[in-house]
């Protein structure tokens, strides 16, 4: 499906975002880490009935040439982006760093979310143990593991990223995190991940995006760690991939739902890729969530 791009205000610039149109309530689609808003287009072609999907890239990734310089950016943008929209108690749903970055934005009182949707995206690990894992994604292994991997930061020419994207499409149904996603699909995302710089493309995000993110703070109120689940009052969906990052933890998920009402855990039989792979089951979750916010709108009136 084919959106129409937009820019929303921030507070240090704009961001970048596809809005896939539709008529109803809003519907925030935020992507994981190394996606982008494409990667929301087959969910979106299944929500346009419901409700109004539009989808951003989070800074550094995407057509953003915001980058993040601290820890909390990226998810604080997300209540300047809802204010931008004029949407009062949106749904929101995140996939992957996406799901925390929804969670975090709810549970800091940046947006009043009319329901979270966490696609497999969860934190179930206690403040050391997260801040134990958030060091080693700024250690010069894991920087060259995702320069060699997904090429982050990568400079190309034109050509180099031409190849590059057609090379993708084509090893796309053996890549085990895009095995199942249409290949004009994969085309897409991929290609939104390249940003024109100068003569050349650089591939979003870079290595320096991800130690800006991973650079949290022990102390802070909202902190990527299972306690944020405590500050959060809306209902809640968390959606786990059978075999994606979090299907060994589906008991510590399990007892984050059974912790307070209003709160489901659906499984899915997928990697973790779930929007690129299986979107029209993720967007019948998400539709749900919208018709029950539309009830009890109605109910309160």
């Amino acid at each position: 499906m084919i959106g129409t791009e937009i820019e929303l205000p921030v507070s240090d610039g704009v961001v970048s975002g596809v809005d896939f149109g539709g008529r109803g309530e809003g519907v925030l689609l935020v992507h994981g880490s190394g996606h982008n808003a494409a990667a929301w287009a087959d969910v979106a072609a299944h929500l346009v009935r419901d409700c109004r999907p539009v989808a951003v890239d989070l800074r550094g990734h995407g057509q953003n040439r915001l980058v993040s310089t601290g820890p909390e950016q990226y998810w604080r943008d997300i209540g300047s982006i809802v204010t931008a929209l004029s949407w009062n108690h949106p749904v929101l749903v995140g996939h992957s760093t996406g799901g925390y970055a929804v969670t975090a934005a709810a549970a800091a009182g940046v947006v009043e979310p009319a329901a979270l949707c966490i696609v497999d995206g969860v934190v179930l690990d206690d403040r050391n143990t997260s801040l134990a894992g958030h060091a080693v994604l700024r250690t010069a292994e894991t920087a060259d593991r995702l320069r060699a991997m997904f090429r982050y930061g990568w400079n190309a020419t034109e050509e180099q990223m031409r190849t590059h994207v057609e090379q993708c499409v084509q090893e796309a149904g053996g890549d085990w995190l895009n095995a199942g996603a249409r290949p004009a699909l994969v085309e897409e995302v991929t290609r939104r991940s390249f940003l024109r710089r100068g003569h050349g493309w650089t591939r979003q995000p870079t290595v320096e995006e991800i130690v800006a993110v991973s650079a949290v703070e022990p102390g802070t109120a909202v902190f990527p760690s299972i306690d944020v689940y405590d500050r959060i009052t809306c209902p809640m969906t968390i959606v786990l991939a059978d075999q994606g990052f979090y299907a060994s933890r589906c008991d510590e998920a399990r007892a984050v739902v059974d912790a307070a009402p209003g709160r489901r855990l659906v499984g899915i039989s997928s990697h973790h890729n779930v929007p690129m792979t299986r979107p029209a089951e993720l967007a019948a979750v998400i539709a749900d969530l919208v018709r029950n916010r539309s009830e009890n709108i109605g109910q309160e009136r």
